[in-house]
């Protein structure tokens, strides 16, 4: 094998393993907020769209939750394929605009947060109108979203913050590109 596809199976392991991820913990520690609950999975693709990359990002993000959804409520899992694939890939894509590796204290990777957790959250309202058959319904769940979307935030950083003190992120980000 040469070291371009050497590279290709390594970064399509590691994201299947990243999908692996986000589905377990999306399902594994679940809060209950109203017309959902609050999880593990949104600061596990922040981490993924941050230091793997968009199609990464997109992947893990869109195929961890949908799989996970499957799991718990099965009706979501189209609006989360698309909603958390979106917010993955958007947050691999302003991360990755800082041509040096991405560090966790580089705007780009705090605008690359606040973007994804505002396509989640815009995402789910508007899923939400189709699903719960109006405006208001979809209005109820805001506050969860939003609360669910800061815990990510917030989560991302303590865990990031570990893992890069750890020098993870630098042997994750050497060809970054996929």
């Amino acid at each position: 094998m040469n070291r371009k596809t050497q590279w290709n199976i390594k970064k399509m392991t590691i994201t299947a393993l990243a999908i692996a991820v986000v589905c377990v913990g999306t399902t594994v520690i679940q809060i209950p907020i109203p017309f959902g609950y609050m999880h593990f999975g949104n600061c596990l693709i922040l981490l993924a769209g941050v230091y793997l990359g968009s199609v990464s990002g997109l992947l893990a993000g869109g195929l961890g939750s949908a799989l996970a959804d499957l799991l718990t409520y099965p009706q979501w899992a189209i609006p989360t394929l698309i909603i958390k694939g979106l917010m993955g890939w958007a947050i691999g894509f302003i991360a990755g605009r800082n041509k040096k590796l991405t560090k966790l204290k580089s705007v780009f990777t705090v605008f690359a947060n606040l973007a994804g957790i505002g396509i989640m959250i815009g995402g789910y309202y508007l899923a939400g109108v189709i699903l719960y058959g109006g405006w208001a319904a979809s209005a109820a769940q805001l506050p969860g979203l939003i609360a669910e979307g800061l815990a990510g935030i917030l989560l991302f950083y303590i865990v990031a913050g570990a893992l890069e003190a750890a020098h993870v992120p630098g042997v994750l980000q050497k060809n970054r590109s996929l």
